[in-house]
């Protein structure tokens, strides 16, 4: 899969298309958690979308508690 497919992806998923690289980001996140694309297909777009200039969140803004 690539940034274009994962573009189409999103736009039949959410009924709006986006450029916002970190909002493809998410969406991979996601389609990945769902076993919708492989582990390599998700890296490959991570790469892409990073070099785009996407940025994971930060951890403080993470929605996951931290349990240390």
């Amino acid at each position: 899969m690539d940034i274009c497919e994962l573009k189409s992806k999103f736009l039949q998923s959410r009924d709006f298309t986006t450029e916002d690289v970190n909002a493809l980001m998410d969406f991979a996140k996601k389609t990945y958690i769902h076993n919708e694309i492989t582990i390599n297909e998700y890296r490959q777009l991570v790469r892409e979308l990073e070099n785009q200039g996407a940025k994971l969140p930060a951890e403080e803004d993470s929605l996951i508690e931290n349990t240390k």
